[in-house]
This record gives structure tokens, sequence and C-alpha cells, in this order.
């Protein structure tokens, strides 16, 4: 992903990301699938596992594992490991972004996905950035 534009936002900053590698046809298919946009907009409130995203979604598992799987391609959301009462493990997904602005210019489509960091995890990115271009 290519940062390219930032914004403060009371503590955290806001970046602006591209995506060189996946074509916008490919970005814009997948926010206009509408079990994705579905998953999204359940995991945007609250993070879940698969099994609660089926429940609340009133999908079946294998669609819902299949809309996720196609979310985490374009990194439109993030998975963590979470531990049961019992001891089992299970994953948690959570949406990645705060929002998508898809733009028409000069007959062209273009797709921004606006994402929130922390102040540290930035500082750190820059300075390895400044690292590497005294190099």
């Amino acid at each position: 992903m290519l940062a390219v534009g930032e914004k403060p936002l009371s503590g955290a900053t806001r970046r602006v990301l591209v995506d060189e590698n996946r074509s916008i046809e490919e970005i814009l298919n997948t926010i206009g699938d509408e079990h994705a946009r579905t998953v999204l907009a359940a995991i945007s409130r609250n993070p879940r596992s698969a099994k609660e995203l089926a429940e609340e979604c009133d999908l079946s598992l294998p669609t819902i594992y299949r809309r996720l799987e196609l979310l985490q391609e374009h990194d439109l959301i993030t998975e963590r490991t979470a531990v049961a009462e019992d001891g089992n493990h299970y994953n948690i997904y959570e949406c990645n972004f705060d929002s998508t602005v898809i733009t028409l210019e000069d007959e062209e489509y273009k797709v921004r996905i606006y994402r929130k960091e922390n102040l540290p995890d930035r500082f750190g990115q820059l300075w390895d950035e400044l690292g590497s271009e005294s190099e």
C-alpha cells in the first residue's frame, strides 16, 4: 500500500491508501458485493467471529468465509486470534479502515481508503522512511 496523504485526527492520523497492485475494478467489485458490505457493516460496529457474523448477517458459514477471504485480500479487514473460556482458539475479524471514497476524475475512477493509525506507529514508519532515503 502507498500512503497518498495524511490528515490529523485527535491524537491519531488518518492515512489515505491506494493499492497499486490491485485494479480499481477488483476493489469496486469487492465493495459492491452485497454480502461483503453486510459483513463490513457488522464488523465496523464490533469485531466478531465468523460464527457470530453468520448468525447476525443471516448467511451461511461458507458464504461468510468467502467474503472474509475476499475482504482480507484487499486489506479491508484484519484477523486476530481469541481464546475462549474453554481454551479453544478462534478468529475475530475487524474492519481495517474508517471510510472509502470513490471518485470519478477525468473519466477514471479513483478509490481512496482512509485508515486510522496511532501516532507512535506513524512516527516509527516516518522515521524508517527517512532513514531509507538517506542511504
